[in-house]
């Protein structure tokens, strides 16, 4: 079936740097072609949705978990029916969760539902060059990533020697024999020649009409889809996600916060709200840096909202800190 949506998937473990190559997308996509986002959070708060640049993009965000595992396996495939009958992209990134094994992704784009609308063209893999060496090895979902992904991009060069980047390039060869990898820092590298240089036959909008299933239907068919035994339906690692509303007011004293988190948390990021201005707050495994950032004003919902990832005995020792630190617990905590 020709006009089908050619999908690539952005993958990598928290904090490398997906969001920022998916601005990077978005910025040289071609402008007589249509592009489809759909955003993955293991937290119940979007924050990377806030960060994507462009405002009238078509774009799904499914949160609350992995959308490679039960707890949001359905979602998924709702919203991948939605893309394929209603919207029609000719290019469809999916940005997915830092701790997802992407491994049954493939397969969920053959499902019949979809009837050959999708075609997977490439899966890309961030890789942090500050954190990834001590990361790997603790997270099986790392070593998941690498093993399915086609294309690396070691971000973050910047920040790591040259023996420690021969270092992660040894560990992904490890997973990919003869990979291709590009370093980057901020994922600055130029995407015509990997993403935009084939020419479309036909646009996958001008696909010819046909009977649609009804919600109802196609939620009973995600639904069946978490009894298969073969399907991918638990996390790879033991990590829970919590959000916390910071209750302080300047950021001297949201450093002193920051100089608590447990230092087995593995991610924290959210939108800070101080003296007027709005700051975007993102920790990477001990590291962690506040930068200016606006939001659009349907998404002023999420200033001071913080969200934490890390192992159980990680998020137990940032609940004990909670009432000392100047945060609450929000109404949404998910894990």
């Amino acid at each position: 079936m020709s006009g089908t949506t050619k999908v690539y998937l952005i993958t990598g473990f928290l904090g490398s740097g997906k969001t920022t190559l998916l601005n990077r997308f978005i910025k040289q996509f071609p402008p007589d072609r249509k592009l489809m986002i759909l955003m993955n959070e293991f937290g119940e708060v979007g924050v990377d949705g806030t960060l994507v640049e462009n405002e009238d993009l078509e774009m799904l965000e499914i949160s609350k978990g992995s959308i490679f595992c039960a707890c949001v396996k359905t979602d998924f495939v709702k919203g991948l029916y939605a893309i394929s009958k209603e919207i029609r992209p000719d290019i469809l990134f999916i940005e997915s969760t830092g701790v997802a094994n992407p491994s049954d992704l493939k397969k969920d784009l053959k499902l019949p539902i979809f009837s050959n609308g999708f075609e997977f063209k490439e899966q890309i893999c961030m890789i942090d060059a500050a954190h990834f060496l001590g990361a790997h090895g603790a997270f099986q979902s790392i070593d998941k990533q690498l093993a399915s992904s086609t294309l690396f991009l070691l971000n973050k060069i910047d920040q790591a020697d040259r023996p420690t980047i021969e270092r992660i390039k040894d560990v992904v060869k490890q997973h990919r024999p003869d990979p291709v990898i590009y370093e980057t820092t901020y994922a600055n590298i130029d995407l015509s020649g990997l993403v935009f240089s084939e020419e479309v036959q036909e646009a996958a909008s001008d696909l010819v009409s046909e009977v649609l299933m009804t919600p109802e239907e196609v939620e009973a068919y995600a639904e069946s889809l978490l009894s298969d035994p073969a399907s991918e339906v638990t996390p790879p690692d033991r990590l829970l996600s919590a959000v916390y509303r910071w209750e302080g007011n300047t950021v001297e004293q949201f450093k002193e916060l920051v100089a608590r988190i447990p230092k087995a948390v593995v991610r924290s990021k959210g939108f800070l709200e101080s003296q007027g201005e709005t700051l975007l707050f993102s920790y990477v495994m001990g590291d962690w840096e506040l930068a200016p950032r606006k939001i659009p004003p349907e998404r002023s919902y999420q200033k001071n909202l913080i969200v934490f990832i890390g192992p159980p005995e990680a998020m137990q020792d940032l609940e004990k800190m909670v009432p000392q630190a100047g945060m609450s617990p929000s109404p949404v905590l998910v894990q």
